[in-house]
């Protein structure tokens, strides 16, 4: 199994629209990549960094996993223009 993480940085000046996010695009992509291979997507908000105090790098980060890279390949040659920016990560621990 892979999984894709998309990273949605922290920073000034940067606007990040969560509730478009995660009542429009996330069910978009859902329905997109469901019918061509994806396991399952989750999406974790940034609440903290590694040090007391220091803000999460990362405003939002969103996982979609599938059983190989081929299947993300084939999924994105079909939608790819509808989803960019991503990372494919081997699963590991």
């Amino acid at each position: 199994m892979i999984r894709v993480s998309v990273l949605y940085p922290q920073g000034e000046g940067k606007k990040f629209d969560a509730t478009y996010y995660l009542q429009k695009h996330m069910p978009l992509v859902r329905e997109r990549l469901g019918k061509a291979g994806l396991v399952r997507a989750e999406v974790d908000k940034g609440i903290a960094g590694g040090a007391p105090g220091a803000p999460a790098p990362y405003v939002y980060v969103a996982h979609f996993y599938f059983n190989s890279v081929a299947d993300f390949q084939k999924a994105m040659g079909v939608h790819g223009k509808e989803i960019m920016g991503v990372q494919i990560s081997e699963i590991v621990g």
